[in-house]
Formats: structure tokens, C-alpha cells, sequence
């Protein structure tokens, strides 16, 4: 029996390997692979099939797992490796449940537990979602085809799924279940193993929910449903109303709307965009790296929605964040995309990848605006997973952009319905070496009209690949909108309404501090790269220009600094050396290299600095308070411990909204005494018996803190510029600060050769002077003009000491 059983396998592992290919993900297994693991492993599966079992031997294999077809001996007694929860529904006798051997197997296993106390076997639950088609819905019912229903398949149905669906083939490897655990709190008899099964098929039902998504609905079926929400039907009722049109005319309009905004997923298309994006990361980018992925596998898999809110730096972005999270095990998500991408054939291809269109103003159109947030609330309530961008647009400076609240407030008054699942937002921070629209964002600020996107743009970017380096995309901590409401508004619950939500009086000021979160969240889980830092350091420095030795050094030191004193623990940093990742950036030819008998220089010409600037504003906010600390003791010659602690907190309040900073104020002191005693651990500061700070006496200690504090210089110099100038015109309208304030700015811009957007922004002056008298250092008088009080006073000495003397000649005349 067993020699046919291996037989049977032997003869059917052959087509398995040319029809099936498997995308593996593995949660945590790094114990299990250490060579010196000793403990047995075991594995559970759903399926008792031969299929199954030859995909997931050949999915072990690459992960240097132990062969699920093998046996393991205990103590003399040898036990199947793989426990499968169910046999394959028979062909000819209909949908008979056949028991399989895994309680048996479990209850032998928790036995040999009670035995012998030191084993501890561990038990790996793989999952294997062949396709990860969705079920479709019809008429409100489950409608398994012949290859998306893969519950208990019959041979037969196995084995149209494994031709036809086996080249995208999902294992998921979740983490270890230590036997040992489970016999030592639940016990070892029967009714143990018993648990043990039940709790193994629910998980594996919520992975396969997370990978293939909720039930399918077409568009007109949605469109239907729509048509029925009393929102909808009220509002056609209006509109026929009030421009005095037969009711039948204003539900045309409102189908024609329903057509515009409305996706039309199919799956088909994600497994064909699939394979055409493979070609075009392996063309484009050297890697992808994705981190704090796991986190996102858990949210799903406890039955969340999930609402992925991206930072937007590229077009770029709608593509590389589908594909990850498709390569993470999880269904694509539902895709807001702006009304100037439904362009042919882009439209229509975005929209069965799952976009659905959004104009860029609701104002004025009460019908359009209740179609669209009925369609997400129907969206929240099938259980799709969604994504939007809450800046709006594409951020033009690389920093993020203040958030626009429209779809999180029509997120919340979909729960407001009484939606029974949590809606979780996951903020994604997604950085890159290299952005293709870079050129033509620097255009456009500077007063250039923007290109309207089409299919001959997408030709000439297709014709221009290049190296573009590597993409980052860090998944940040999940924020579950319920716990945040709890959390804010104490009675959120009694504004819920099935039928009618209405807009309660704290929605407007919570979602403003849920979008501020959510911003805080994706810089929070800042990818440091290469090309950023090299910006970084390089802008920091006068002529734009190091020399490779000294670029190594200040690499080194920037690097170490996060090491040690870390912007936020969901932060990656790069890995390499130093001098890997210099020639790292030669190779993608962002700086200008120059060789003399003394070594190579590399330095920024005019365009690649203005290039460069964009991906130093990705991460100067994690730099912040190493920069002020620098800034503090280069430009004092001692300073009291306490000293640089008060100012460097008075300076982060000032620059923390702007930024997105996340420190509270522990925070803080906490990372500015971090920054004090890595300095000092390299030999950069003392401190004196008296508790005073001073710089070491070298040149190259200097330089590299000259360096780091110069990151701040430009946020500085808009500070000392408002603080005077309001010392200087007070009373003032604060139009005409804010006027004066952009006069000095351009100035400076043009003697300091400062080609930064942002320097000369009005709605960036605009939020500094808020701040500043949200924090006491301004006030209106009777006239409602600005006037300085006299806290003004102690913070402009602060920050004329820490600017350059030029810039305070420039604002004095």
C-alpha cells in the first residue's frame, strides 16, 4: 500500500511541477530554519489531496522546510508529517463528508506531550488558495464556479483548478504552533486535538477570505443596489425637483454617474497585470523592498476592512502598491483614482484592476457627491478592501501635503451606517530612488501648465526606461477608526443610522485629527535610502559639492546617528556599507563625478540639485531634532544640558505640524539626550563636571556637525524671517505679514540659491505664522491685526543666534 501511495505521487509530481508555480509567504519561521533546530515540525493543511500535498513539498523545498510527504519518528513511533482536515468531496456519491486521520494524528501527538515533557513539536499551518478567484454573487447568493468554489473540490473539479489556475498557486506559511504550549494550557485529551481543528479550519477560512476578498459583485448589480439606497432614490427625487425633469431623466443622470465612478474588477486582469508588472520592476527598479508587512497580513486575517491610505509621490504609486500587497497574500485593493486617468486604454484597464474614478471637486453637485460616498459606503459594507490617497495629488516637493478629509469623512459616515466589521486605516509610506515625474513637477512649480495625462505619455515614459534604483513600501501601524472614536467622541455610536446617517457636529474636527494622524503615521515609517541621504548631506553643503572620502564619512555618521537615536521604530534604514551605497549612487548617475590627483568629487549641477531636493524632503523630518541639537552646539561654545533640551523642544513645536512630526514632548527630550550621548560616545562632544556641552576641537567633527545642522537651515531662516518681521511691522494684517515674509523669502532664495518651492510657499508662511500664535507668541489686537507679546522676544534671540548673520543683514534692509 505504501509502495503504490509513493507510486501515485511520484507519477503525479511531474505535472505538478510543470503546472503549478507558487507564490510563497511565509509570516515568522526564522527558529524553524536554523540548522540546529531540533524540535520536530509537523505541518496542517485544509485538503487531504495529492495536489496539495505536491505543491506544498515543493513550496517547503525552496523554503529548506522539511518534506511534508516524509514521516517523523518519537521515541520509535513514527507519525505523518502533514495533518489534512478534509478529504476531497467523492465524484460519484455526491457531498458526503469522509473523516480524515488528523484528530487521530492529534490526539497521538498531544500523548507523546504528556509523556515527555521536553518534546516540543511544532505545528505550521500552510495554506494553499489555488487562483485566489473570488466567489461570485448572484441574485444575493454564493455562486461557486468551476474554479472559484475550491471548498472540498472533487477530483475531477481539482483537476481543472490545478490546469488552470496552478500557475497562481498562494502557500502561506503561518507561524508555528507550539504543541507543547498547547498541551500544557488546554490539556491532552480528545477534546484538545478537537480545538485544535476547529480554531486550524477557521484560520484557514479567514486566510483564503483575505487572499481571494469577499463575494464578487458585477457592476450592475451594484448599480441596482444603488439605485434602491434611499440616499440615492431621494436625492434623483430632488434633482427631478428642482430642475423640473421627468424622474426617469434624473435616474439616467445618476446611472451615467454611477458608469463614470464605478470599478469593474475582475480578477483575470490583477493575474495579467501580474505578470506584465513582474517584466516592468524587473526593467525598471534593482528591487522592492517591503517592510512591516505582517502586521497587515494580521489586520486582514481578524476580519478587518482594511483601508490602505498611501502617501503619492508618483502615478507609479497606483501600480507598485497593488502588486505588493497581491505579492503579500492578500486581495488587491479597491482603488480611488482621479478622473484625468480614465483615459484610453488606461481607463478601462485601471478600472477591472479595481479603480473606481473620482472627480477632483464635489462642490456644487449634491447627486454626484451622494453617489459617490453611497458607492464607497456599499464598497465598505461587501467587505472590499479600498485605497486612497488623503493628499489629493501628487506631492511636488516630496514633501507630504496637508491632507484633504473628503473621503474620510464619507469613510466614517459609511461606519456611522452600522457597518458590523472594524474599519482599519494602514498608512503606507512609499518612497523612491528615482521619480519618472520629477522633471516635469519642478516645471509645473515652476509655472509651467500641467500635462494632462495620456496615452502617448505612458508611450514616451515606456520608451524611457531606465535604472530607477530600488522602491520602498512600509506598511505603518494599522489605525482601527472604531477604537479611534471610542477613544474621541464618547457617544460616536448614537449617530449611527442604517438608513440615514447624518453629518454629527464632532465629525469635521475628528476627521481633521484622523487625517493629522495618518500623515504622522507615513512619515512615522520613513524609508531612509541612498539617494535621500546623499541629497541630504550634499544640499547641506555650500557649493553642492564632497569630496567621496568625506561623503563616505558623512554617510556613515548620518546613518549611525539613526542607529542609535532612531527617528520612530517603523523606520528602515539602508543596508550596506557606506561605500556600497556611494557606488550605488554613481551607478544610478544622480551626482557628478569628477577625478583629480587627489581622488573623486562628487558634486550636483543645477538640474540635479533641483532633482535632488525632492527625495531630501522625503526624509528631512526624520533629521529634525539631530539637526537642531547640531545646529545648538556648533553655533554656541558651550551650552548647558538643560539648555539644549529647552531648545530644541521650543523649536520642535514650531516646525512639528509642518513636518508631521510625531514626538510628543517626552519624546522629544528623550531622543534629544539619545542624539547627546551618541555624539559623545563617538568623541564628538564632552560635557563638563558643571554638565556643559562643548565640540571637540577638529576640523572633522566640525564638519560633519556643520553638516547635519545645515539640514535645518532652511526652516530656520523662515522662522528668523517671520519672528523679526513681526517684531518689525507689528500692528499687522496678517495678509500683508504674510506678503512681506514672501518678498524676504524670494529674496533670500536668490542670494542663498535656495531653488526650493517650499521656501517661498504662502500657505507654508501662512501655517508657521499660525503656529506662532497658537503658541503665544503672536495675537490679534481689537483690529484683529497681528501684534508680538513677549514671549517673541526670547524666541527670536533663539533663532538669530542659530541663522547666519547674511540672512539677518537681508531681513534688517
Amino acid at each position: 500500500m505504501l509502495a503504490l501511495r509513493s507510486l501515485f505521487y511520484f507519477l503525479l509530481s511531474l505535472p505538478v511541477r510543470l503546472l503549478v508555480r507558487c507564490k510563497i509567504v511565509p509570516d515568522t519561521l526564522p527558529e524553524l530554519l536554523k540548522e540546529d533546530a531540533k524540535q520536530p515540525i509537523f505541518y496542517i493543511v485544509r485538503h487531504q489531496s495529492a495536489s496539495d500535498l505536491l505543491a506544498l513539498q515543493k513550496a517547503c523545498k525552496s523554503m529548506g522546510l522539511p518534506d511534508p510527504l516524509g514521516q517523523v519518528t518519537i521515541k520509535g513511533q513514527a507519525f505523518d508529517r502533514t495533518l489534512c482536515l478534509e478529504k476531497p468531496t467523492a465524484l460519484f456519491f455526491g457531498k458526503k463528508q469522509r473523516k480524515t486521520k488528523a484528530l487521530i494524528q492529534g490526539i497521538r501527538l498531544l500523548k507523546r506531550h504528556a509523556e515527555d515533557p521536553t518534546l516540543d513539536a511544532q505545528l505550521i499551518p500552510a495554506n494553499l488558495v489555488w487562483g485566489r478567484r473570488p466567489t461570485i454573487e448572484k441574485n444575493n447568493a454564493n455562486v461557486g464556479t468551476l474554479l472559484a468554489d475550491q471548498e472540498s473540490p472533487t477530483p475531477l473539479r481539482k483537476f481543472f483548478i490545478v490546469l488552470f489556475l496552478g500557475r497562481h498557486t498562494l502557500v502561506r506559511f503561518s507561524e508555528a504552533l507550539s504543541l507543547r504550549t498547547m498541551a500544557d494550557d488546554h490539556g491532552t485529551d480528545k477534546s484538545t486535538a478537537h480545538k485544535l481543528l476547529r480554531v486550524a479550519r477557521f484560520h484557514f477560512h479567514r486566510q483564503t477570505v483575505a487572499a481571494t476578498g469577499p463575494r464578487l459583485m458585477h457592476r450592475d448589480q451594484m448599480f441596482t443596489a444603488l439605485l434602491a439606497n434611499p440616499a440615492v432614490k431621494r436625492v434623483i427625487a430632488d434633482e427631478a425637483a428642482s430642475k423640473k425633469i421627468p424622474a426617469q431623466k434624473a435616474k439616467q443622470q445618476a446611472l451615467k454617474m454611477m458608469d463614470e465612478i464605478a470599478g469593474d474588477y475582475r480578477d483575470s486582469m490583477i493575474r495579467f497585470g501580474d505578470r506584465i508588472l513582474t517584466w516592468l520592476w524587473n526593467r525598471l527598479y534593482q528591487g522592492i523592498e517591503v517592510n512591516n508587512a505582517a502586521k497587515l497580513r494580521e489586520v486582514a486575517q481578524d476580519g478587518h476592512e482594511i483601508i490602505y491610505v498611501p502617501c503619492h509621490r508618483s502615478h507609479m504609486d497606483y501600480l507598485l502598491l497593488t502588486y505588493v500587497i497581491f505579492h503579500e497574500g492578500l486581495v488587491t485593493p479597491r482603488i480611488a483614482a482621479g478622473i484625468n486617468l480614465n483615459f484610453w486604454p488606461a481607463g478601462p484597464i485601471f478600472r477591472k484592476a479595481g479603480a473606481f474614478f473620482i472627480r477632483r471637486s464635489f462642490r456644487g453637485n449634491r447627486m454626484y457627491s451622494t453617489i459617490f460616498r453611497e458607492y464607497l459606503g456599499l464598497l465598505f459594507e461587501r467587505g472590499y478592501a479600498v485605497k486612497y490617497y488623503t493628499e489629493g495629488g501628487r506631492s511636488r516637493t516630496g514633501r507630504l501635503l496637508q491632507p484633504k478629509t473628503g473621503m474620510l469623512a464619507m469613510t466614517i459616515q459609511s461606519l456611522l451606517r452600522g457597518i458590523d466589521r472594524p474599519l482599519t486605516l494602514v498608512p503606507v509610506y512609499i518612497g523612491y530612488e528615482h521619480v519618472m515625474e520629477v522633471g516635469s513637477y519642478h516645471k509645473e512649480l515652476s509655472g509651467s501648465k500641467k500635462q494632462k495625462e495620456s496615452i502617448g505619455g505612458v508611450v514616451k515614459a515606456i520608451k524611457s526606461l531606465r535604472n530607477y534604483g530600488k522602491g520602498y513600501v512600509n506598511f505603518g501601524e494599522p489605525i482601527n477608526i472604531n477604537q479611534f472614536l471610542n477613544n474621541h467622541v464618547d457617544d460616536w455610536r448614537d449617530a449611527i443610522d442604517p438608513i440615514d446617517p447624518q453629518k454629527p457636529s464632532w465629525l469635521t474636527p475628528t476627521v481633521n485629527t484622523l487625517a493629522n494622524d495618518v500623515m504622522v503615521s507615513v512619515n512615522k515609517s520613513v524609508a531612509l535610502n541612498p539617494v535621500s541621504l546623499v541629497a541630504l548631506i550634499l544640499l547641506a553643503t555650500e557649493n553642492r559639492a564632497m569630496a567621496e572620502s568625506e561623503l563616505i564619512q558623512q554617510l556613515n555618521f548620518f546613518i549611525d546617528m539613526q542607529k542609535h537615536a532612531p527617528y520612530s521604530d517603523a523606520m528602515t534604514l539602508p543596508e550596506g556599507t557606506a561605500d556600497e551605497l556611494v557606488a550605488h549612487i554613481k551607478s544610478l548617475g544622480k551626482v557628478t563625478i569628477e577625478r583629480d590627483n587627489l581622488g573623486t568629487i562628487l558634486s550636483l549641477n543645477n538640474t540635479a540639485s533641483l532633482e535632488m531636493r525632492y527625495y531630501r524632503n522625503n526624509i528631512l523630518h526624520a533629521y529634525v531634532i539631530p539637526a537642531l541639537v547640531c545646529r545648538i552646539l556648533e553655533r554656541n561654545a558651550k551650552t548647558s544640558h538643560q539648555s539644549v533640551i529647552d531648545q530644541v523642544s521650543q523649536l520642535f513645536a514650531l516646525i512639528k505640524a509642518e513636518l508631521f512630526l510625531w514626538q510628543a514632548e517626552n519624546e522629544v527630550v528623550a531622543q534629544t539626550e539619545q542624539v547627546l550621548a551618541t555624539l559623545a560616545e563617538q568623541e564628538m562632544i564632552k560635557q563638563s563636571k558643571a554638565g556643559f556641552w562643548t565640540v571637540h576641537d577638529c576640523t572633522t567633527v566640525k564638519a560633519k556637525l556643520r553638516v547635519m545642522g545645515e539640514c535645518i537651515d532652511e526652516t530656520l531662516q523662515r522662522l528668523a524671517i517671520i519672528t523679526n518681521l513681526l517684531t518689525q511691522l507689528a500692528p499687522a494684517s496678517k495678509s500683508a505679514l504674510e506678503e512681506q515674509v514672501i518678498t524676504i523669502a524670494k529674496r533670500l532664495s536668490k542670494l542663498n540659491n535656495i531653488n526650493a518651492p517650499e521656501f517661498v510657499d504662502k500657505k507654508a508662511q501662512a501655517a508657521l505664522i499660525n503656529v506662532l500664535k497658537e503658541q503665544g507668541y503672536a495675537a490679534t489686537n481689537d483690529n484683529s491685526y497681528l501684534i508680538d507679546t513677549p514671549a517673541l522676544g526670547s524666541l527670536k534671540e533663539l533663532i538669530n543666534n542659530l541663522v547666519d548673520i547674511e540672512v539677518l543683514q537681508s531681513i534688517a534692509r
